[in-house]
């Protein structure tokens, strides 16, 4: 029996492709949003900077959250909202999509038993709150349940899993301003304190802008150790983004996300120490995030990356070519990351996203109830 001074959350712990979140189901918690969020920032033990109070991680790959519900949309089997629960603020950004934790989704749904399991694969149909989209995943199933043990390996992650496809090719546009949300493939943004920059913007599951590494004077296969003064320039590149995008300017909110790209070299995999070679990769790409060098590579601009390489005339276009298949292979900190995108011109000469998918592997880590002390939410 547990006191009355604390109110019990049912909880599950997910690791989603390079991520750890909590899923939770948004109808156990309350229903007035501001209330519902302090629940949220207690569960995570947020704000501290070591969440020693709560399930957070203390880094930003594993602070991350999912709420789940029934389908509120025509042609959805779920809903869901993506969370990223900041670790030193009361704050919760609801501004884009993990594509990572978003991997997830399918699977828990399964096993709650929101989504009826269909052998031998199962598509679910999933209605991100956050972007107004849905996109698909495929979770292979036996006896009711998805299958966790497999062959895949994402980089990044011990060991192998069965395969999540994740089909994002209904998620373009994601701030309602197109797949080119100024209508350029390249542009020129004025950066404060730097001058003018040629950038690419794209929004495919969440927009980001993609430069390339030698015009910031970077060399691309950055890992850590950024000056003081390159993190500020690369923020202020996000400003820019966020004006372009019609966004007010946020530190914490993550989108738009920035991209600095370059061709294909030889480099070190920071988690493995082992080679990866210029010819395993069609480029190198490092993603600035919440004020830091992402350490793998995020699901969400996987996708974003994998259509910027296949409109032609964008920067990334440029480095990677034209190319016959439609397998883009994205070196990152972590290894690399392939993502299966193509990209056609409609009449007018418009580009236009038939395919944008990746794949990764999921799995619960584990379940239970998770005691918020009522003080933290009932005041």
């Amino acid at each position: 029996m547990y006191s009355r001074e604390v109110t019990p959350f049912k909880t599950c712990i997910y690791r989603a492709g390079t991520s750890k979140g909590i899923f939770l189901h948004v109808n156990d918690l309350p229903q007035d949003v501001e209330t519902r969020d302090k629940v949220i920032l207690a569960i995570f033990g947020s704000p501290d900077k070591r969440q020693i109070d709560g399930l957070g991680g203390a880094e930003v790959l594993t602070s991350k959250l999912a709420l789940i519900g029934p389908p509120s949309v025509p042609g959805a089997d779920v809903d869901y909202i993506f969370g990223q629960v900041d670790i030193e603020h009361a704050y919760t950004s609801y501004s884009g999509l993990c594509g990572n934790i978003s991997s997830g989704i399918a699977s828990f749904a399964i096993e709650e038993g929101l989504v009826r399991a269909v052998e031998p694969v199962t598509k679910v149909r999933i209605y991100s709150k956050n972007t107004d989209q849905i996109y698909i995943t495929e979770v292979p199933v036996k006896d009711g349940h998805p299958i966790i043990e497999g062959n895949y390996v994402v980089p990044g992650v011990p060991g192998s899993g069965a395969k999540l496809n994740i089909d994002m090719s209904g998620c373009v546009g994601s701030c309602k301003k197109g797949l080119l949300p100024t209508g350029k493939e390249k542009e020129i943004f004025d950066v404060p304190d730097f001058g003018s920059l040629e950038v690419s913007l794209v929004d495919t599951v969440n927009p980001c802008i993609f430069v390339r590494a030698e015009d910031i004077g970077l060399n691309g296969d950055e890992v850590k150790n950024l000056t003081d003064e390159q993190k500020k320039l690369l923020e202020n590149i996000r400003k820019v983004g966020f004006a372009r995008l019609g966004k007010t300017y946020n530190a914490l909110d993550a989108v738009p996300f920035v991209a600095f790209v370059s061709k294909p070299k030889d480099y070190v995999n920071h988690l493995t120490g082992k080679v990866i070679k210029a010819e395993d990769v069609d480029f190198l790409s490092r993603v600035w995030f919440l004020e830091q060098i992402h350490q793998t590579y995020p699901g969400s601009i996987s996708c974003c990356t994998g259509a910027a390489a296949t409109i032609p005339g964008t920067i990334l276009y440029d480095i990677r070519g034209k190319k016959d298949n439609m397998e883009v292979r994205i070196g990152h900190p972590g290894g690399i990351i392939e993502v299966e995108a193509i990209c056609e011109l409609d009449a007018e000469g418009n580009p236009e996203m038939k395919r944008v998918s990746y794949g990764r592997t999921a799995r619960r880590i584990m379940d239970g109830y998770c005691y918020v002390p009522n003080s933290r939410f009932m005041n």
